[in-house]
């Protein structure tokens, strides 16, 4: 443990991580794993991690869509070239085309957030037993 993290876990409670105000790193997605998978030693904690961090990389640079339920979308967006200006002196400067990586939040992670609870929001429960739930589409 490094010595900035407190010897706490989410609780409160003596022997995790205290994840207020800090950012959360490869290394604590590490010990989550390996914490919540009983039998799992740290080597198959680490491979099911990295495992995952690289499957979703090589998915958005295929180009495609990257979708975490109750999380959010990864997905990448191609932006047009266009003419930009320096602002200070007015300048036009080309800009080429390029790919972003855009990121949406679900609106359980939006609302987990804010401090409300998502299911009320969302008007539906949180298992997989409720089979699958209505999508409203809108058009935009």
């Amino acid at each position: 443990m490094r010595p900035d993290q407190a010897a706490t876990d989410e609780t409160g409670e003596e022997g995790g991580y205290d994840m207020t105000n800090r950012t959360l790193t490869r290394q604590d997605l590490l010990h989550a794993v390996y914490v919540a998978g009983p039998g799992l030693s740290r080597v198959e904690a680490k491979q099911i991690v990295e495992t995952a961090l690289e499957e979703i990389c090589s998915a958005l640079e295929r180009g495609e869509t990257v979708k975490l339920r109750a999380f959010g979308t990864f997905q990448v967006r191609s932006k047009r070239p266009r003419v930009g200006r320096n602002p200070k002196t007015g300048d036009e400067y080309p800009i080429t085309a390029r790919q972003v990586l855009t990121f949406k939040p679900s609106p359980r992670l939006v609302a987990a957030v804010n401090g409300e609870d998502a299911e009320e929001d969302l008007g539906r429960p949180d298992s997989i037993e409720a089979g699958p739930q209505p999508v409203a589409l809108s058009n935009r």
